[in-house]
């Protein structure tokens, strides 16, 4: 019985599948909040939106509000909570390369007494876009960075897309934090997100698009 680090995003989503597809059974999404509850830490992403995608794939989702600095003993109590709820023995993870990542996600499934599985570890990025397209994942830029800028918001990922962004210098995969993703479709869901209009947003040097009118 499995849990989900769902940020929304691309490899998350294409992790879950590979476990699916492994024959474990996914029992909880669960997404960390900022402290007033209402974006993703992650990826700035209301919680109407990851509402509709946990729907769209008939799964609970557990969310958590938090600060940065508490981050670490709100995502353990989390777990710890999903594993009473939901039965689950176990965690996956969409990380591919960044063993800190790596060691702090198997750091707080320790504590909680869960296993840690990140199936897209340490696959070629840009191998791993292009699966995720093959497999029907549907994906939308998010946020960027200002390498990319504001024009690159509201993108959908294609093959023509990965070929611009390395043109660019940019990580095929934005493991590197370049940009961050939304998944729109992908096979897991049983229809694709509803997505409300948007304006877009900088902060810091980080460019966001921010949704209209998220309750």
């Amino acid at each position: 019985m499995l849990g989900t680090s769902w940020s929304g995003g691309k490899d998350s989503c294409f992790a879950l599948m590979q476990m699916v597809q492994q024959g474990y059974t996914p029992k909880v999404l669960i997404n960390m909040m900022n402290e007033n509850g209402k974006i993703s830490r992650s990826h700035a992403l209301p919680h109407s939106l990851l509402q509709q995608q946990a729907d769209a794939m008939n799964l609970p989702l557990l969310t958590k509000p938090s600060s940065w600095e508490e981050y670490e003993v709100h995502f353990v109590n989390t777990l710890l909570e999903a594993k009473e709820k939901y039965r689950i023995n176990a965690m996956v993870f969409g990380d591919i390369d960044l063993q800190p990542h790596r060691d702090w996600e198997e750091k707080v499934c320790a504590k909680a007494g869960l296993q840690a599985f990140l199936p897209l570890w340490q696959k070629n990025r840009k191998e791993l876009v292009l699966q995720m397209l093959q497999q029907g994942i549907e994906t939308m830029i998010v946020s960027c960075n200002n390498t990319l800028g504001e024009p690159f918001l509201g993108k959908i990922i294609t093959t023509q897309l990965v070929t611009e962004l390395e043109a660019k210098g940019i990580d095929a995969c934005g493991e590197n934090g370049e940009f961050h993703t939304l998944v729109i479709n992908c096979p897991l869901y049983s229809n694709p997100l509803q997505l409300p209009e948007f304006s877009t947003v900088m902060h810091g040097d980080y460019w966001f698009v921010q949704w209209r009118e998220h309750n």
